[in-house]
């Protein structure tokens, strides 16, 4: 049987940093033209958002002046290729990887646009074949990190004694609008970060890590207006529709139990949840209906409150922090994570 094993995760973060309660202030003067209660409303869901810092490949100041989306994009251009390449050569020393091993490489980012793809800048400065196989995986959101691992294992199952690396990396920074009022934009403002992780994966025989039971992507119908991006003259224009948590609240039981189902188990079996925190009416929303069942969140709710939503960077920063623990033999663990389309992507673990 061709297992596939999550070998190694690492995570990089950008060098800027700032709590919470250090970024009011340039908050309260972005918003000096606007009117009191609006100014009031914004700041609430600043301090309210359930994230204590966020990380960011820019200094506070660049991200509130009017920069065009050209300096912007170029900033994200050189950051990603710095934390991309930082990242993978992380993960690669920790599993004790050649990189001429790799067989394969995804890369996942969409908050800005470069081509060639971050993929092609890896492969020279981290030393991979020139054989390798790659593929970026780029307007798929926050779902993508699920998405990667998931192209990565068909991969891998149809190739038996091989390796793949997923390096996903985000600014949502680099897509913060200056001039757009608007509350998609204020909830993304308060909740996004900036960050890089990657996972390593094996097909390899002598292979260790969690075993991949399966993986599958749902989607919703008729949702394509719930997430995503407006491409504008000043850059990327995030869509976010207030409807997403009762999006997901209504999906739920198809998304998970008939996916468990298919692969002999319950949610009741899974052990551990790792699941993308999206924000923090999507956590409470996802806490609620796992609750129900006795299953706690806690490493997603902590990686919000650590990190913020980081894209698709995200539920490998939770990932990592379950690849940290000492899981006994047998464990499982769901992977979960939402995004444009809308979609819902799943991955079932075994330790």
């Amino acid at each position: 049987m061709n297992d596939i094993r999550i070998a190694q995760v690492a995570k990089q973060l950008p060098k800027y940093s700032r709590e919470t309660k250090e970024i009011l202030p340039f908050v309260e003067l972005w918003l000096g033209g606007q009117e009191s209660r609006f100014r009031r409303k914004v700041m609430k869901i600043f301090e309210g958002a359930a994230v204590d810092k966020r990380y960011s490949i820019m200094h506070p100041e660049e991200v509130f002046t009017a920069t065009s989306f050209e300096e912007k994009n170029t900033i994200y251009i050189r950051e990603v290729k710095l934390l991309g390449t930082q990242v993978l050569h992380k993960a690669l020393r920790r599993a004790d990887w050649d990189p001429a091993s790799l067989d394969y490489i995804i890369t996942v980012s969409c908050t800005g646009i470069m081509i060639p793809s971050l993929d092609a800048y890896l492969i020279d400065a981290v030393g991979l074949r020139q054989d390798v196989v790659r593929l970026p995986v780029t307007e798929m959101g926050c779902a993508a990190g699920i998405s990667g691992l998931i192209y990565a294992q068909n991969f891998l199952k149809a190739n038996p004694g091989k390796r793949a690396a997923v390096v996903a990396v985000e600014s949502p920074t680099a897509t913060f609008q200056l001039n757009d009022y608007s509350m998609a934009n204020m909830v993304s403002a308060a909740i996004f970060g900036d960050g890089a992780a990657c996972v390593l994966l094996s097909s390899e025989e002598e292979a260790v890590g969690p075993r991949i039971l399966g993986s599958e992507m749902y989607h919703f119908a008729d949702s394509t207006h719930l997430m995503g991006f407006d491409l504008t003259n000043f850059g990327l224009k995030m869509i976010l529709d207030p409807g997403v948590p009762q999006a997901i609240s209504d999906h739920f039981p198809n998304i998970v139990h008939p996916f468990l189902a298919r692969h002999d188990t319950t949610i009741e079996a899974v052990d551990h949840l790792v699941f993308h925190p999206g924000g923090k009416k999507i956590v409470q929303t996802v806490e609620t209906l796992f609750g129900k069942l006795g299953k706690d969140i806690d490493d997603t709710r902590e990686t919000l409150r650590l990190y913020g939503n980081m894209s698709s960077a995200t539920v490998l920063y939770v990932l990592e922090r379950f690849m940290k623990k000492d899981l006994p033999k047998g464990a499982q663990g769901l992977m979960l994570s939402f995004g444009p389309g809308f979609s819902a992507q799943r991955i079932l673990l075994e330790w």
